[in-house]
Order: structure tokens, then C-alpha cells, then sequence
């Protein structure tokens, strides 16, 4: 008995009272179950403490769950001598002849049910039947042993009618277990059903973006396939020319060759019969028969030749001066088709994009902005326009749009402005305010827009605005509009052209060109006419 008595002390954890399942040890030097210590240490998340349930010793942070080695070992020892209750499992109370595994278990009677006892056993609502592997010690409390009854919402655990009465929950406001049950798991439908509609968002949200991903992928690969067949083309072009001219090089060459050739071949001949009649001349200079001089041909006859005396020199040295390089018409013709190539390249990437002509509407321009007479040029003036008062016009910044608008199709524009300008180019719809902050381009969601300052662009959206991380390049830009694909794109138009953004979105209005031009003496922006570069 007392062997028994020492080994309920020593392999029973407090808890459950059942022998120890991986046993953990506190700071105070008392051991539980693992699972049973963490079940009590979850039910006083919240109250500011945590206690042991032995010896009530208190920590701030919930305690560290040190695994006892050696009692574990202990534990394992025993183990053989008892096989019956790894093999046997839980038996029913009633049966007491022999050992009928349990079905149930009854929390108030606290004993394990076959199927024949259960179907006898009282139905009354006190009496909580549970599976049979669930451990009563669980359900029970772990300083009075008594079951747990009630729910206290002030600490968050389950406790016992002790507890309530005259324990430390004495005065707090508790719920019956199955109303606080019944609360809590309607608080987890709630919850479930805002993540059921957090997750259906987000699966949507995944869906536009792979749908996005596979457009963004088809038109890459489009692009790709059109830049591919334009190289080739532009290779292929290149390639004839290249023989088409060393073809024409080579010819001249033997043009030449053989004119340059002939020439020298008869020069020979000349050469060596003047030397023939310098020769002779010679002899007759040295002649000292004055009868014999006299009768001889004058020196002009001598020195005339077949091929027609000094008139054939100079024929040849103009063949000399006239082989040194190719036919100016071949290297025109040549650079005329480089730049057709060049045209029909540039041509091929943006030929989906239509060149549009925008004229600026003077009737929304700022009343300190002068519109040009071609209305293409908006810039700053420092006396007020003597404007009328008009519902579209702009009040608060210096802009103006455009009298066109777009509402389907691509378009594209460009524009130009001075060297040291602060400006912004860009599209809007109509809607726009004309008054106060919200009529500024790029600061509300009716408008996009490129903005320039300090050497450096900028581009702004419902008051977002991300810094393109280049210089300032060149002084014109140009801006792509795709509306049916929701795409507003700018470029640098410098040498190669430059990308600089892209905004999507879902056009809901018709687009209007849109300027804006800094308050300084000298600003201005242009809209370039077609084929301007």
C-alpha cells in the first residue's frame, strides 16, 4: 500500500492524475504533463500572471517547459511492469468481470461506458458524455478537482462551482461553459466568415493579377516577336546593301584599274618616241653642216604625235585626278536607304500608336498663361489675361487642356519646353476641378501626369508621386496613350528614346491633353507638329 501510495506521488502528474506523458518541469521544481501544464498556462493567457497549480508560485512570463529527463526516465521504467494499460486502453467502470473497452465517458459520474452501459446510463443534461480517450483530469479543476462548470469572461478559464463561490474568481462575472461555448463559436463563425470573404478577395486579386501576368506575358512576347522580325529584316537589308555596295566598289575598282592601266600602256609608248625624237633633235642641235639642218623638218612637226600631242595628256591626267574615290550618286543612294531602313524600323515599333493633333482650348487656360495664336504654345506671363469668366477655365494653377479628347483608340503626342523649365504634361478627364487643391494635375484620381523639376522628372497620381531615377535628358517627351488597354505612357525623346513610365488604369472618362507651366518668366511648353524630329 504504501509502495502504491509512493508511486501515485512520484509517476501521477497532479493534473490529470493519470501517470506522466512527457514530463516537463516548472522553476519551482513541480512536474506535469506537457500537455496538461500547457492546457492550464492557456487558460491564464491574459490575466497578467501565470501560477503553478501546485504551489501558486507567480511569474510575469509565461514559464519555460523544461523536459524532466529523469523522471521521464522513471516513467519509461515502469512502463513494462504495467503492459496492460498501453495495450488495453481505457476499460468501462461497470464491467467489473472482465475488461470491455470504453466508448464513453461521463464527466459527473466520472466513470468510462461500453456501448451496453452507455445506452443505460442517465440522459440528464448534467451528466457530459465525452469520448473515452479524453482524459477526465482535463476536465476538471486542478485546485478543487471538481468539474469544471463555468466560463469566468474576466480571466478567460474554465473553472469550477469552488471557484466561483470562494476562490480567486470570487465576484467575477461567469457564463455557463455551453453559453460561453456557444459565444465563442459564434465569434469564430464571424471570424471565418470575414476571412471566407478576406480570402475570396484575395483570391480575386490573384486572379486579375495572373490574368494581368498572362497579358503582360502575350504582349511581351508579341513585342518581342515584332522587334525580332524587324531585326531580321533590318539584318537582312543591311546585309544585301552591304553587298550591293562592295559589289559596286569592286567594279569601279576594276573600272578604274583597267582605264588607269591603258593609260599608262599608251604614255609608255608616247614616252618612248619622244625620247626618239628628243634624241634626234639632239643630233641635229650638234650639227656643224648648216645645209643639213636647214633641211630637215621644222622641230614643231617633230614633236607632234599621233595621238594628238599635248591634248592626250591631259585627257590621261584627268583620268589620274578622277579615280581616286566612289560615284557620289552611289553613296547618296546608299544613305537614302539606310534612313528608308532607319524610317521603317521606328515605324514597325510604334506603328500601333496613331500621331494626334492637339491644340490647346483657350477657354480652360489659366488667366497667367499665354496661348499662341497656332494654340500649341502655353507660357507663363506675369500680368494677368483679361480673360472672361468661364466654368471650365482653371483658377487655381496654370494649366490648361486640350479641345480634343480620346475616349478609344492609341494616340500619341509630343511636346517640347524650355532648357531650365518646371512643368508637367500629362492627361486628364474632364471632370476635374478647376478650383482649389484638387484641381492640380497628378493630385486627385482624375489625372496623370509627367512632371519636371530640378533636372529630374517625376510622375504623379491621386497625390503619389515616384521619381524616375534618370537625369534629365533632352527637352522633349512624348506620351502614349492605349485607352481600351488602360495604359498612359511617357518618353524622353532622346537618342536612344527613353521609357520612363507607365500608369494603368481603367478609363472611365474621355482624356484630354493637359500642360501645366510654372510660375517664372521665360517658362514654356510646346506641342510639336507631326514629323517634327
Amino acid at each position: 500500500m504504501a509502495s502504491a501510495d509512493v508511486r501515485k506521488e512520484l509517476l501521477d502528474c497532479s493534473i490529470c492524475l493519470n501517470t506522466y506523458t512527457d514530463p516537463v518541469i516548472l522553476r519551482c521544481g513541480h512536474n506535469f504533463c506537457r500537455g496538461c501544464i500547457d492546457c492550464v498556462l492557456d487558460s491564464q493567457e491574459g490575466a497578467g500572471c501565470y501560477s503553478c497549480p501546485e504551489c501558486r508560485a507567480e511569474c510575469v512570463e509565461r514559464p519555460v517547459l523544461v523536459r524532466n529527463i529523469s523522471l521521464s526516465n522513471i516513467v519509461e521504467s515502469f512502463q513494462p511492469a504495467q503492459p496492460h494499460q498501453e495495450e488495453s486502453g481505457v476499460f468501462c467502470t461497470y464491467c467489473v468481470d472482465c475488461s470491455v473497452p470504453a466508448f464513453k465517458c461521463c464527466v459527473l459520474c466520472e466513470a468510462s461506458l461500453c456501448d451496453k452501459h452507455l445506452r443505460v446510463h442517465s440522459k440528464s443534461p448534467e451528466h457530459i458524455i465525452t469520448d473515452a480517450a479524453t482524459s477526465l483530469g482535463n476536465r476538471k479543476c486542478f485546485v478543487h478537482k471538481k468539474i469544471l462548470e463555468y466560463y469566468c469572461t474576466a480571466d478567460n478559464a474554465c473553472i469550477c462551482v469552488y471557484c466561483r463561490v470562494d476562490g480567486e474568481h470570487q465576484g467575477h462575472k461567469v457564463e455557463k461553459l455551453e453559453e460561453a461555448s456557444e459565444k465563442k463559436k459564434k465569434m469564430l463563425r464571424n471570424d471565418l466568415l470575414n476571412l471566407t470573404t478576406e480570402r475570396e478577395k484575395a483570391e480575386k486579386t490573384v486572379q486579375k493579377l495572373q490574368e494581368h501576368m498572362r497579358s503582360t506575358h502575350g504582349k511581351s512576347a508579341e513585342v518581342k516577336a515584332r522587334v525580332t522580325v524587324l531585326i531580321r529584316d533590318l539584318r537582312k537589308q543591311l546585309e544585301d546593301l552591304e553587298e550591293k555596295v562592295l559589289a559596286e566598289v569592286s567594279r569601279q575598282e576594276e573600272q578604274m584599274s583597267l582605264s588607269i592601266s591603258l593609260s599608262i600602256k599608251q604614255l609608255e609608248i608616247k614616252k618612248e618616241k619622244l625620247s626618239g625624237k628628243m634624241g634626234h633633235i639632239e643630233k641635229l642641235s650638234n650639227m656643224s653642216d648648216p645645209l643639213t639642218v636647214l633641211q630637215e623638218p621644222d622641230t614643231g612637226d617633230l614633236c607632234d604625235t599621233e595621238e594628238g600631242g599635248n591634248g592626250d595628256t591631259e585627257g590621261h591626267d584627268k583620268c589620274h585626278q578622277g579615280a581616286g574615290g566612289l560615284d557620289v550618286a552611289l553613296i547618296s543612294q546608299t544613305l537614302h536607304t539606310l534612313s528608308g531602313i532607319i524610317t521603317e524600323v521606328n515605324g514597325g515599333i510604334y506603328s500601333k500608336y496613331i500621331m494626334t493633333d492637339i491644340s490647346l482650348d483657350v477657354n480652360t487656360a489659366n488667366d497667367y498663361l499665354n496661348i499662341s495664336d497656332d494654340r500649341k504654345t502655353a507660357s507663363y506671363v506675369s500680368v494677368k489675361q483679361d480673360r472672361p469668366a468661364r466654368p471650365e477655365r482653371f483658377h487655381s494653377y496654370n494649366h490648361v487642356i486640350s479641345s480634343q479628347s480620346f475616349s478609344s483608340g492609341q494616340h500619341y503626342w509630343e511636346a517640347e519646353s524650355n532648357e531650365t523649365g518646371y512643368w508637367e504634361i500629362g492627361m486628364c478627364y474632364p471632370s476635374i476641378e478647376r478650383k482649389g487643391d484638387l484641381s492640380h494635375f497628378g493630385y486627385n484620381n482624375k489625372s496623370w501626369c509627367l512632371w519636371r523639376s530640378n533636372n529630374q522628372y517625376s510622375v504623379i497620381h491621386d497625390s503619389k508621386v515616384i521619381q524616375i531615377p534618370h537625369s534629365v535628358a533632352s527637352n522633349r517627351v512624348r506620351v502614349c496613350l492605349d485607352y481600351k488597354a488602360g495604359q498612359l505612357s511617357f518618353y524622353e525623346l532622346c537618342d536612344p528614346i527613353r521609357h520612363l513610365h507607365t500608369f494603368t488604369a481603367t478609363f472611365t472618362e474621355p482624356l484630354h491633353a493637359a500642360l501645366c507651366v510654372y510660375n517664372r518668366k521665360g517658362y514654356w511648353v510646346k506641342i510639336l507638329p507631326y514629323k517634327c524630329l
